[in-house]
């Protein structure tokens, strides 16, 4: 698949809380890095994050732009709540070996009723 068609099967992955799916969609060895967050390395360990994060909110991607440029996709998205991020998604051989997501992790949380870390 090119990389515009892996992630429109990563979206449909996990608009349907797949986490199964979504994992089967990167390498063994690929790198999910959500700026908010830490790095998360190895297909298991993404599993088991979106696991966690459909565990914990109810989540929705709204495809607003999604470019391609070699091996490369760039997804634009929102969500009904309002809330708004860009992914990057390297895509080698089919999968995707490294992800770079930018999102407002605070309006996230609040818009979830999720509890603000303390600073």
């Amino acid at each position: 698949m090119r990389p515009k068609e892996v992630v429109r099967a990563w979206v449909a992955a996990f608009n349907a809380g797949d986490a199964d799916r979504l994992a089967a969609l990167y390498a063994p060895a690929a790198v999910n890095h959500q700026v908010a967050e830490e790095p998360v390395e190895g297909r298991r360990a993404i599993r088991s994050m979106f696991e966690r994060e459909f565990a914990a909110a109810e989540m929705t991607c709204i495809v607003e732009n999604l470019f391609e440029d070699g091996e490369w996709a760039i997804l634009e998205w929102r969500d009904p709540l309002g809330l708004r991020g860009c992914g990057f998604f390297h895509v080698v051989n089919g999968v995707i070996v490294f992800q770079r997501g930018y999102w407002d992790k605070l309006s996230f949380l609040r818009q979830h009723g999720l509890p603000v870390p303390a600073s």
